[in-house]
Protein backbone atom coordinates (compact mmCIF):
# COMPACT_ATOMS: atom_id res chain seq x y z
CA UNK A 1 0.00 0.00 0.00
CA UNK A 2 1.65 3.05 -1.04
CA UNK A 3 0.31 6.17 1.53
CA UNK A 4 -0.53 9.40 0.77
CA UNK A 5 0.62 12.71 2.99
CA UNK A 6 -2.15 12.91 5.69
CA UNK A 7 -2.86 16.30 4.68
CA UNK A 8 -4.52 15.06 1.52
CA UNK A 9 -6.40 12.34 3.06
CA UNK A 10 -10.29 12.39 2.17
CA UNK A 11 -11.36 10.52 5.56
CA UNK A 12 -10.02 9.85 8.61
CA UNK A 13 -6.14 8.92 8.88
CA UNK A 14 -4.49 5.37 8.77
CA UNK A 15 -0.72 4.63 10.23
CA UNK A 16 0.32 3.39 7.17
CA UNK A 17 -0.12 7.23 5.75
CA UNK A 18 3.27 7.56 6.88
CA UNK A 19 6.35 6.78 5.50
CA UNK A 20 8.12 7.22 8.78
CA UNK A 21 5.79 4.77 10.69
CA UNK A 22 7.86 2.28 13.05
CA UNK A 23 8.88 -0.59 11.38
CA UNK A 24 8.05 -3.38 13.77
CA UNK A 25 4.83 -1.77 13.61
CA UNK A 26 4.16 -1.36 9.65
CA UNK A 27 5.40 -4.97 9.23
CA UNK A 28 2.64 -6.19 12.06
CA UNK A 29 -0.20 -4.05 9.71
CA UNK A 30 1.06 -5.62 6.21
CA UNK A 31 0.99 -8.80 7.63
CA UNK A 32 -2.12 -8.27 8.71
CA UNK A 33 -3.85 -7.01 5.45
CA UNK A 34 -2.57 -9.59 3.49
CA UNK A 35 -4.19 -12.14 5.57
CA UNK A 36 -7.39 -9.74 4.89
CA UNK A 37 -6.91 -10.46 1.32
CA UNK A 38 -6.66 -13.60 2.01
CA UNK A 39 -10.18 -14.67 3.76
CA UNK A 40 -11.58 -11.16 3.24
CA UNK A 41 -11.88 -11.05 -0.94
CA UNK A 42 -8.60 -8.41 -1.39
CA UNK A 43 -6.88 -11.47 -3.16
CA UNK A 44 -10.07 -12.75 -5.56
CA UNK A 45 -11.15 -9.25 -6.44
CA UNK A 46 -7.26 -8.37 -8.18
CA UNK A 47 -7.27 -12.09 -9.96
CA UNK A 48 -10.75 -11.38 -11.52
CA UNK A 49 -9.84 -8.13 -13.01
CA UNK A 50 -6.60 -9.71 -14.53
CA UNK A 51 -8.68 -12.65 -15.79
CA UNK A 52 -10.59 -10.55 -17.79
CA UNK A 53 -8.20 -8.35 -19.28
CA UNK A 54 -6.07 -11.62 -20.44
CA UNK A 55 -6.97 -14.13 -23.38
CA UNK A 56 -7.20 -17.39 -22.28
CA UNK A 57 -5.75 -18.82 -25.31
CA UNK A 58 -2.58 -16.57 -25.08
CA UNK A 59 0.71 -18.17 -24.11
CA UNK A 60 3.95 -17.19 -23.45
CA UNK A 61 5.32 -14.94 -20.07
CA UNK A 62 4.08 -11.59 -19.00
CA UNK A 63 5.15 -8.85 -16.71
CA UNK A 64 3.12 -7.17 -13.70
CA UNK A 65 3.92 -3.97 -11.28
CA UNK A 66 1.98 -4.51 -8.01
CA UNK A 67 1.56 -0.77 -7.22
CA UNK A 68 1.21 -0.02 -3.62
CA UNK A 69 2.50 -3.55 -2.84
CA UNK A 70 2.52 -4.06 0.79
CA UNK A 71 4.36 -7.34 1.96
CA UNK A 72 4.04 -9.33 -1.79
CA UNK A 73 0.87 -11.12 -1.31
CA UNK A 74 -1.38 -9.62 -3.93
CA UNK A 75 2.04 -10.32 -6.56
CA UNK A 76 3.03 -13.70 -5.09
CA UNK A 77 -1.20 -15.10 -5.57
CA UNK A 78 -1.30 -13.65 -8.81
CA UNK A 79 1.84 -15.16 -10.15
CA UNK A 80 0.55 -18.45 -8.32
CA UNK A 81 -2.98 -18.64 -10.29
CA UNK A 82 -1.35 -17.50 -13.86
CA UNK A 83 0.88 -20.46 -13.53
CA UNK A 84 -1.45 -22.66 -13.05
CA UNK A 85 -3.15 -21.62 -16.38
CA UNK A 86 0.19 -21.98 -18.24
CA UNK A 87 1.18 -18.52 -17.84
CA UNK A 88 4.12 -17.71 -16.20
CA UNK A 89 4.39 -14.24 -14.34
CA UNK A 90 7.52 -11.89 -13.83
CA UNK A 91 6.64 -9.67 -10.93
CA UNK A 92 7.66 -6.50 -9.51
CA UNK A 93 6.79 -4.28 -6.50
CA UNK A 94 6.84 -0.96 -5.65
CA UNK A 95 5.53 1.17 -2.38
CA UNK A 96 6.52 4.14 -0.30
CA UNK A 97 7.59 2.06 2.55
CA UNK A 98 10.93 0.39 2.87
CA UNK A 99 10.05 -2.07 4.93
CA UNK A 100 7.46 -3.22 2.69
CA UNK A 101 9.78 -3.45 -0.26
CA UNK A 102 12.12 -5.45 2.50
CA UNK A 103 9.28 -7.63 3.05
CA UNK A 104 8.90 -8.02 -0.98
CA UNK A 105 12.18 -8.64 -1.36
CA UNK A 106 12.22 -11.50 1.62
CA UNK A 107 9.63 -13.26 -0.93
CA UNK A 108 12.08 -12.91 -4.13
CA UNK A 109 10.13 -9.80 -5.31
CA UNK A 110 12.28 -7.34 -7.22
CA UNK A 111 11.43 -4.07 -4.85
CA UNK A 112 11.25 -0.49 -5.73
CA UNK A 113 10.48 2.32 -2.93
CA UNK A 114 8.65 5.52 -4.98
CA UNK A 115 5.30 7.36 -5.04
CA UNK A 116 2.54 6.10 -7.33
CA UNK A 117 1.90 9.51 -8.65
CA UNK A 118 5.68 9.39 -10.55
CA UNK A 119 6.54 6.12 -11.30
CA UNK A 120 9.81 5.28 -12.32
CA UNK A 121 8.69 2.87 -15.21
CA UNK A 122 8.90 3.54 -18.75
CA UNK A 123 6.31 4.09 -21.03
CA UNK A 124 4.12 0.90 -21.39
CA UNK A 125 7.25 -0.89 -19.67
CA UNK A 126 5.28 -3.71 -18.21
CA UNK A 127 2.61 -5.45 -19.28
CA UNK A 128 0.11 -5.59 -16.27
CA UNK A 129 -0.56 -3.06 -13.87
CA UNK A 130 -2.23 -3.34 -10.27
CA UNK A 131 -3.16 -1.41 -7.24
CA UNK A 132 -4.90 -2.97 -4.63
CA UNK A 133 -6.26 -0.60 -1.77
CA UNK A 134 -4.26 2.19 -2.64
CA UNK A 135 -6.42 5.03 -4.29
CA UNK A 136 -9.04 5.23 -1.14
CA UNK A 137 -5.47 6.86 0.86
CA UNK A 138 -5.16 9.32 -2.09
CA UNK A 139 -7.74 12.61 -2.36
CA UNK A 140 -9.31 13.10 -5.47
CA UNK A 141 -6.84 14.80 -7.40
CA UNK A 142 -3.67 12.52 -6.20
CA UNK A 143 -5.66 9.38 -7.31
CA UNK A 144 -6.47 10.69 -10.63
CA UNK A 145 -2.68 11.75 -11.29
CA UNK A 146 -2.11 7.99 -10.07
CA UNK A 147 -4.73 6.60 -12.41
CA UNK A 148 -2.93 8.25 -15.35
CA UNK A 149 0.28 6.72 -14.06
CA UNK A 150 -1.33 3.39 -13.60
CA UNK A 151 -2.73 3.19 -17.61
CA UNK A 152 0.96 5.01 -18.64
CA UNK A 153 3.20 2.35 -18.00
CA UNK A 154 0.60 -0.37 -18.48
CA UNK A 155 1.39 -2.20 -22.00
CA UNK A 156 -2.10 -4.90 -21.68
CA UNK A 157 -4.09 -3.60 -18.96
CA UNK A 158 -4.95 -2.22 -15.45
CA UNK A 159 -6.54 -3.18 -12.44
CA UNK A 160 -7.94 -1.49 -9.25
CA UNK A 161 -9.16 -2.80 -6.63
CA UNK A 162 -10.43 -1.32 -3.30
CA UNK A 163 -13.17 -1.96 -0.57
CA UNK A 164 -16.73 -0.75 -1.05
CA UNK A 165 -17.79 1.94 1.33
CA UNK A 166 -20.59 0.57 3.45
CA UNK A 167 -21.90 0.00 7.11
CA UNK A 168 -22.02 -3.35 6.98
CA UNK A 169 -18.19 -3.32 5.39
CA UNK A 170 -16.94 -1.10 8.57
CA UNK A 171 -18.92 -3.64 11.10
CA UNK A 172 -17.92 -6.99 9.03
CA UNK A 173 -14.03 -5.59 8.60
CA UNK A 174 -14.39 -4.85 13.08
CA UNK A 175 -15.63 -8.19 13.15
CA UNK A 176 -13.16 -9.89 11.14
CA UNK A 177 -10.27 -8.24 12.66
CA UNK A 178 -10.85 -9.26 16.02
CA UNK A 179 -11.61 -13.08 15.15
CA UNK A 180 -8.16 -12.98 13.38
CA UNK A 181 -6.23 -11.35 16.07
CA UNK A 182 -4.95 -8.05 14.30
CA UNK A 183 -2.73 -5.61 15.60
CA UNK A 184 -4.63 -3.12 17.45
CA UNK A 185 -3.48 -0.18 14.65
CA UNK A 186 -4.90 -2.76 11.47
CA UNK A 187 -8.68 -3.13 13.58
CA UNK A 188 -8.95 0.80 13.77
CA UNK A 189 -7.06 1.33 10.24
CA UNK A 190 -9.44 -1.17 8.75
CA UNK A 191 -12.35 0.58 10.05
CA UNK A 192 -10.96 4.25 8.51
CA UNK A 193 -10.02 2.28 5.16
CA UNK A 194 -13.54 1.42 4.31
CA UNK A 195 -14.79 4.86 5.27
CA UNK A 196 -12.53 5.56 2.99
CA UNK A 197 -13.84 3.30 0.11
CA UNK A 198 -15.69 3.40 -3.13
CA UNK A 199 -19.45 2.71 -4.56
CA UNK A 200 -19.66 2.01 -7.81
CA UNK A 201 -20.46 5.09 -8.98
CA UNK A 202 -17.53 6.91 -6.99
CA UNK A 203 -14.82 5.27 -8.80
CA UNK A 204 -16.50 4.64 -12.16
CA UNK A 205 -16.56 8.90 -12.01
CA UNK A 206 -12.72 8.96 -11.09
CA UNK A 207 -12.44 6.96 -14.04
CA UNK A 208 -14.18 9.28 -15.90
CA UNK A 209 -12.09 12.33 -14.21
CA UNK A 210 -8.93 10.64 -15.28
CA UNK A 211 -10.36 9.82 -18.73
CA UNK A 212 -9.82 6.16 -18.46
CA UNK A 213 -12.90 4.07 -19.98
CA UNK A 214 -13.21 0.75 -17.73
CA UNK A 215 -15.17 -1.77 -16.53
CA UNK A 216 -16.34 -1.43 -13.00
CA UNK A 217 -18.06 -4.62 -11.25
CA UNK A 218 -19.08 -5.00 -7.22
CA UNK A 219 -16.88 -8.52 -5.74
CA UNK A 220 -17.63 -10.24 -2.71
CA UNK A 221 -16.20 -9.24 0.53
CA UNK A 222 -17.56 -5.54 0.19
CA UNK A 223 -14.59 -5.18 -2.78
CA UNK A 224 -14.89 -2.86 -6.08
CA UNK A 225 -12.64 -3.66 -9.15
CA UNK A 226 -12.20 -1.34 -12.19
CA UNK A 227 -10.34 -2.81 -15.16
CA UNK A 228 -9.49 -1.29 -18.71
CA UNK A 229 -6.93 -2.21 -21.32
CA UNK A 230 -4.20 -0.27 -22.57
CA UNK A 231 -4.63 1.88 -26.06
CA UNK A 232 -1.54 0.05 -26.92
CA UNK A 233 -3.13 -3.34 -26.30
CA UNK A 234 -5.15 -2.66 -29.22
CA UNK A 235 -2.94 -1.72 -31.68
Amino acid sequence: MTPAEPSISRIGYEALDSPDFDATLTRATLRDIARANQYLGGRSAVIYGITRLLDERATGSLTMLDVGAGGGDIACYVARKLSRKGRKLVAATLDWHSEAARMCQSRSLPALVGDARALPIADGGVDLVVASQLLHHFSRDAAIAILHELTRVARLGVVVADLRRAWLARLGIWAAAHVLRFHPVSRRDGVVSVRRGFSSRTLRELLLAAGVVGTVRKRPGYRVVAFWRSRRAHN
